[in-house]
């Protein structure tokens, strides 16, 4: 089996390429550059030498096409694009154009070469907006309250058209919030994490933070990409809710962190006006009964076990 990974070289692409080929596929990713990333994650995992690696621009349906043809995949996980909500309040023309325009190329390229390629789009719990505490499932509507989940809903319903009316197999997962040592430090939970290890080494830093009451539904990132998985090899293509079924504040799970380290998260912590966002959700929740049913998936690591396992990997590279 080959594979074909948009975005290999965010979080999710790195262990999926790790997941897929510890299953024996041949895995291809891509990016704009291809000759000058550094694949940091693929790195960190000890993988980037059994990848292949692929440039590619999803805003050009050229340069899509010419890839799929070439490397002839059987899967196609589409990770790519602008992924964060914050910064897509400063850039929603550029966030649109890389999530909704890569995804219809992606999708357009396919029908097009006329290969049975099994497709995998990310989508975002932030499609669902406030859903006033309620768990959200499949059939939750979309209310988006960011750039970034215009764009998500967007591609979204791009694939459920092209599975309904050219009969791909394309999948969405809706997936809630999911974290590693892999995030980025603009990443709330991964700056959270970095501050409290920096502070338990000593440094006289303040972490800053925005909104902490609001609640999210985190999860375990490795965990996540097996789901994405699962879903490609179903009998028929669908769209799945991917989730602990828990959510915690912000203010918890700052908390929690730096109750590890044995310190007060009060007592280091300040907050910033500047990182509140013009709109944003209360709370996240997701209802993975599907998921559970059909694919036979469930989340296995809570939050403080994430943080748990953030903790120790941030420690060690600060030693």
């Amino acid at each position: 089996m080959k594979a074909l990974i948009c975005g290999i070289s965010g979080q999710d692409g790195s262990y999926l390429a790790q997941l897929l080929l510890q299953k024996g596929y041949e895995v291809v990713g891509t990016s704009r550059d291809a000759q000058v990333g550094s694949f940091a994650g693929l790195v960190g995992l000890g993988i980037r030498d059994k990848v292949h690696l692929e440039s590619m621009a999803l805003n050009d349906f050229r340069s899509v096409l010419q890839v799929i043809k070439r490397i002839a995949p059987d899967e196609i996980y589409n990770l790519a694009g602008q992924s964060s909500v914050g910064l897509s309040f400063d850039q929603p023309v550029e966030t649109l154009e890389s999530i909704a325009i890569g995804t219809i190329n992606l999708l357009e390229a396919i029908r097009f070469v006329e290969a049975p390629i099994r497709f995998y789009n990310a989508g975002s719990s932030e499609c669902f907006g406030d859903t006033g505490g309620l768990a959200a499932n499949e059939l939750t509507p979309f209310c988006p309250r960011s750039p970034y989940a215009v764009a998500k809903s967007a591609a979204f319903w791009q694939v459920a058209n092209y599975r309904e009316a050219y009969k791909l197999f394309a999948c969405t997962g809706i997936l809630f919030n999911h974290e590693s040592p892999l995030r980025p430090e603009r990443f709330v939970t991964r700056k959270i994490i970095a501050s409290a290890c920096r502070i338990a080494n000593g440094s006289n830093e303040w972490l800053r933070l925005g909104n902490t009451a609001i609640k999210r539904d985190w999860g375990w990132a490795p965990e996540y990409v097996d789901a994405m998985w699962r879903m490609l090899q179903s009998d028929y293509a669908d769209d799945y809710v991917i989730a602990t079924g828990v959510s915690h504040s912000l203010a918890e799970f700052a908390e929690t962190a730096f109750g590890v380290l044995g310190l007060d998260w009060l007592r280091h912590t300040d907050i910033d006006q500047t990182l509140l966002r013009p709109t944003d959700i209360q709370e996240g929740r997701g209802d993975v009964s599907k998921a559970i049913k059909q694919l036979g998936w469930k989340a296995e690591t809570d939050m403080t076990g994430l943080i748990q396992k953030m903790i120790v990997s941030e420690m060690n590279r600060l030693r």
